[in-house]
């Protein structure tokens, strides 16, 4: 094998292990930041068709309904608890230390992003509450059984506002 040939492999064999080397790292990095999103029963009991379950220590969305009566304030910090649930039975705690959204109350929709420090139980880093009462998220909505509406902009006008389908 001439030299010419030996630096032509030599650069092919980088040039692919460059490449396969940045496809992991890209793989890597889309992993962990990866949010899926669960329901409460989901947490619980897994998925439906499949059986998974989210592990401790995996970074997730969870959507549900707060339930009525489970908020506990800490009177000393921004720390709340409270439980969600969904209509197919699940409940799991969700913890979170900082301030709530200014429409988040018990008995509304939320969706909540976190990690799973134990079985159901999520250290939120976010929450969000539905901003009115005619939308919900996609996934809530779905996981709640409710249908999902959507805004018509055709309908539109200066005084009347949005309309709802």
């Amino acid at each position: 094998m001439n030299s010419r040939r030996k630096k032509r492999l030599t650069l092919a064999v980088a040039l692919i292990a460059g490449v396969a080397g940045i496809a992991s790292l890209l793989i890597y990095a889309l992993n962990s930041n990866l949010n899926l999103f669960y329901t409460p029963y989901e947490i619980v009991n897994g998925k439906p068709d499949t059986g998974d379950k989210p592990e401790v220590g995996q970074r997730i969305r969870v959507g549900g309904m707060v339930t009525l009566g489970s908020m506990v304030r800490d009177p000393d910090s921004l720390h709340v608890e409270f439980a969600i649930h969904d209509i197919l039975g699940g409940e799991i705690i969700v913890t979170f230390d900082d301030l709530l959204p200014d429409l988040f109350r018990e008995g509304q929709g939320i969706v909540a992003q976190g990690v799973l420090t134990e079985p159901g139980v999520l250290q939120a880093t976010e929450v969000l509450a539905k901003h009115d009462e005619n939308y919900m998220p996609p996934e809530v909505a779905e996981a709640m059984g409710q249908s999902h509406e959507k805004l018509d902009y055709s309908e539109q006008t200066q005084s009347e506002g949005y309309k709802y389908n």
